[in-house]
């Protein structure tokens, strides 16, 4: 027995280790895209499987209401053992108890709609806004897939400031060997030296920020993907500026977008919802058809068992219930005007999204043009302000005030890219296509 137990034991360890070892192996398997953040964004994201589950319960419900047109077909089967009291029947001939019998009942019951328009009208509905969460788990997985994408563009433009941070350091240690020379050789005053010994440690500061803010992005990142903390992360993009592929004046961003935005479908569908809704309390003022029977056989006995049935045409006709009906109808009419307005608002709001993100993404690809002019005279600045010192025309006050210069513009230009960057992230997302997004 303590064999058993011994072995059970190991199998069981065995599996718990092999669970752990899994679960720290999360290194991905491939570098990450741009577009692969955002198509993880969009199938893990907490948000997103969310919405997908609440929109399976309205396919759900949908099935569930069609399943008050079907057939409804019930079987049951009993034992009794009783007497009966025959004096309470009131027959002359027949008084006192019986003695104690046993009756087995055998039934089976079906039942059928044939015609009941509020019964359809209210399915239709339920289809309605089944479409309409469809629409908004496909609206939260876009919206989650854009999270994840800025996301994914913060880690780049905070892995670049890296870059620079580091590009900047090495300009700053060769001004301040620099400077040390020109020093000991009595061509500089000694503030030269002590300036550029500031300026060096300015901007190890800057780079340590500037490490600090991307191990934080990529915490970031693989929070929006619902990704382990300990995942290692390899990133095959960079802030470009590459052409896209959209609509080029804002009328045409607008219809394009009114035709593929999520929300808006959602908002549609709600509204003939609740249309119908409507109409499926108008309904009940119609007759109802229905059709059920059903087969019992029962006896004292089981081989003495009679076979009995019954069928039943009805024909409901509704006449009156306390005016119920149109009190539902009027709350209900004031509710589609409410889902009309919230359509018309949310259908404005597709058009201004569509319109802005077509007028910043022409304003991010100005000022990436700018801002690329601004580095390259920065570092022209740089390399004058250098041969000034070197050849102790100037002092180091140019030096230092050219690098601040050139890192301000190093900055500004990742800065412009990111914003491009996520422009056009933003542009995909406002026509409703991030899916395509190129």
């Amino acid at each position: 027995m303590r064999r058993v137990l011994l072995v059970c034991l190991a199998l069981v360890t065995w599996r718990v280790s092999s669970a752990s070892g899994q679960n720290q192996d999360t290194t991905l398997s491939r570098p990450l895209t741009l577009l692969d953040a955002i198509r993880l964004g969009r199938q893990r994201a907490v948000s997103a499987v969310t919405a997908r589950l609440v929109a399976e319960a309205g396919r759900t419900r949908v099935s569930e209401r069609a399943g008050e047109l079907l057939p409804q077909v019930s079987g049951a089967a009993s034992w009794n053992r009783q007497t009966v009291n025959l004096d309470e029947f009131g027959i002359p001939f027949a008084s006192g108890v019986t003695p104690s019998f046993s009756v087995y009942r055998f039934q089976l019951r079906a039942a059928q709609t044939l015609f009941d328009a509020a019964a359809f009208s209210r399915l239709s509905a339920e289809r309605n806004l089944a479409v309409a969460t469809g629409q908004d788990a496909r609206a939260a997985a876009e919206l989650a897939g854009a999270t994840a994408g800025i996301a994914y563009l913060r880690v780049l433009s905070t892995t670049e400031t890296v870059h620079a941070r580091e590009a900047d350091s090495t300009v700053a240690a060769e001004l301040l060997d620099q400077a040390r020379k020109l020093v000991e050789a009595g061509i500089s005053p000694a503030i030269d030296a002590t300036r550029s010994e500031v300026s060096f440690g300015s901007v190890q500061t800057q780079l340590e920020v500037a490490r600090n803010s991307r191990d934080r992005a990529r915490l970031d990142l693989l929070r929006a993907l619902d990704l382990p903390p300990s995942t290692e992360l390899i990133l095959a993009d960079s802030l470009t500026v590459d052409a896209v592929q959209l609509p080029e004046t804002q009328e045409a961003a607008a219809a394009y977008a009114r035709e593929h935005r999520a929300e808006l479908v959602a908002a549609r569908a709600r509204t003939d919802a609740a249309r119908k809704v409507l109409s499926a309390i108008h309904h009940e003022n119609l007759p109802s058809v229905s059709v059920s029977g059903g087969v019992n056989e029962t006896g004292q006995t089981l081989d003495e068992l009679k076979y009995t049935y019954n069928v039943q045409l009805a024909v409901n006709v509704p006449i009156i219930d306390g005016f119920r009906r149109q009190r539902r109808a009027r709350q209900q009419g004031l509710q589609v005007e409410v889902q009309e307005v919230q359509e018309r608002s949310t259908r404005n709001q597709v058009d201004t999204d569509a319109r802005q993100a077509l007028l910043d993404l022409a304003s991010a690809r100005q000022q990436v043009a700018i801002a690329g002019d601004r580095l390259r005279l920065s570092e022209q600045e740089l390399s004058q302000a250098q041969q000034r010192f070197t050849n102790g025309v100037a002092g180091s006050v140019e030096t230092t005030n050219a690098q601040g210069s050139l890192i301000d513009a190093r900055d500004a230009l990742i800065q412009a890219r990111v914003n491009y960057a996520n422009a056009r992230v933003a542009a995909y997302r406002a026509l409703g296509v991030i899916d395509q997004l190129q």
